[in-house]
């Protein structure tokens, strides 16, 4: 096995790991191999949060901050950046950190085997929070407090404390990174020899033409972007692979570009900025953006990633689809694009050659007639994964469907396109009569399995049902979802 050297920043000093295997995870070389134990590992999936760590990397001059979940993200993936663990936030002199010391001060932790992760996304959000090279921080509010702590669980607190903690965190004397330091100190690791050798195990191209050819030369080289879903082969399927492409470095698919009429994604965009892109085009995308997962799954796993695993119940194809999104494969051949539901053939299968990748996400702006919503129906409202996801996009002029796109999920053996469902509101006013047959004809237009997250019958009645739901937000009608429900007496 020949691998190169593993070097990331710690405590401000390089790290510099020989041997380390291609699939060897972050929190495998934490615990084992630094021997750094404060970082748990809890359900192994990047469900709990338990093994949470802070990654920063350089982004326009300063340090972008990432919370992410260690158990699920390859090892080498870190490369060049820098790292913090629990054991890494108290100073020299052993005064707590802003992110620990509100925790004591809230009584936000009982059992403590989860307080670890949650300190991390406390360090995260304070570091985001943190004007650059400035003091004090930015005002934390307690949505901000949810969305940094969605991907950590806790089975003693209730949260309320810990959600406390976060906002308390502004009032204590304030802790700042040397981002200078940080900054030179990777800057000098980029500048590093890293050649591609021909037999390295793991390789991190740092642009398409280099990705383009190593696809061509290493067909059945596994492709790995965020690893939260190859991370989940290696940790619960326990698969190995010899040779492994990671394409996340890739200088023009980290890009994010404005179009006239369409926003390019670019294959290794995380899914954070990639629903920020979308967001800012559509808000009315942001709460279900929130919903794709915890934030330390959003922070590591890209759109590509998503886009190219196929999965039936990946969220972000159904909206994707629904949006009139095309995908570009790109090839040392050339490249071919085609929409988004066409790269699919049958269960995680998909037409792109071996020596292809899936580069670029091009999805349409929204057109000044659009009503488009998307639904996701899972167990937990937060960091769950969907029995049932609904994405409709409908253009209404005078009264009268004159186009009409909707995606599904969770429904057949792939993401699919509902056009029979399309086709029987096109044309037809928009009215509960046309939108009763829509129903009817949504729920006979697929035949969806009965597994652990949802009976078959559930499903059928839920897609329909979820039509009905557009059809009522499209009347303004207020308070149909948890979102817009004001209980009586609650406060702010």
């Amino acid at each position: 096995m020949n691998t190169k050297p593993l070097q990331f920043i710690r405590r401000g000093e390089v790290v510099t790991l020989h041997g380390v295997p291609p699939t060897r995870t972050l929190l495998e070389v934490l615990r084992e191999d630094l021997h750094c134990t404060g970082t748990k590992e809890g359900c192994g999936e990047g469900d709990c949060g338990a093994c949470s760590v802070v990654l920063g990397e350089a982004h326009d001059g300063a340090v972008k901050y990432s919370t992410v979940n260690s158990c699920i993200r390859m090892a080498h993936s870190v490369d060049g950046m820098a790292l913090w663990t629990v054991e890494d936030l108290a100073s020299p002199s052993g005064d707590l950190h802003p992110a620990q010391q509100a925790m004591v001060q809230c009584h936000g932790s009982q059992c403590g085997f989860c307080t670890p992760g949650f300190v991390m996304s406390l360090f995260g959000l304070y570091q985001n929070h943190a004007a650059i090279g400035q003091t004090p921080l930015q005002v934390i509010s307690r949505s901000d407090a949810q969305t940094a702590l969605s991907g950590n669980l806790c089975r003693c607190t209730g949260y309320r404390p810990i959600l406390d903690a976060a906002q308390a965190m502004q009032a204590l004397p304030p802790v700042a990174v040397d981002e200078a330091y940080l900054l030179s100190k990777m800057e000098l690791l980029a500048h590093t020899p890293r050649g591609l050798e021909a037999d390295l195990t793991y390789i991190s191209p740092t642009s398409l033409a280099q990705l383009l050819q190593l696809r061509a030369q290493r067909p059945g080289a596994q492709l790995v972007a965020g690893c939260t879903d190859v991370g989940l082969w290696v940790t619960k399927m326990h698969m190995q692979f010899e040779q492994v492409i990671d394409l996340t470095q890739v200088a023009e698919l980290r890009r994010v570009e404005q179009y006239p009429h369409h926003i390019a994604i670019g294959a290794a965009v995380t899914l954070t900025d990639a629903f920020a892109a979308l967001v800012a085009n559509r808000p009315q995308l942001q709460t279900f953006a929130n919903r794709f997962a915890g934030l330390p799954v959003r922070n590591s796993g890209t759109l590509g990633g998503n886009v190219a695993n196929g999965s039936p119940i990946g969220d972000s194809m159904p909206l994707l689809i629904a949006l009139g999104a095309n995908v570009v494969l790109m090839s040392t051949r050339g490249h071919r694009e085609m929409p988004l539901e066409a790269l699919y053939t049958g269960y995680r299968q998909n037409v792109m050659a071996l020596d292809e990748v899936l580069a670029w996400i091009k999805v349409p702006k929204a057109a000044a007639a659009e009503f488009s919503r998307v639904y996701k129906i899972s167990k937990r409202f937060e960091d769950d994964i969907s029995a049932v996801c609904l994405g409709v996009n409908l253009q209404i002029v005078n009264g009268v469907v004159q186009t009409a796109s909707i995606g599904a999920g969770g429904v057949a053996a792939t993401p699919v396109r509902a056009r029979q469902t399309e086709a029987a509101l096109i044309g037809q006013p928009w009215n509960q009569a046309t939108v009763k047959t829509a129903m009817q004809t949504l729920r006979a237009e697929f035949t969806p399995i009965s597994d652990m997250r949802a009976s078959s019958s559930y499903r059928t009645q839920v897609l329909g049902n979820l039509l009905q739901r557009y059809w009522l937000e499209s009347q303004g009608t207020p308070q149909i979802d948890l979102q817009s429900l004001a209980l009586e007496g609650a406060t702010a």
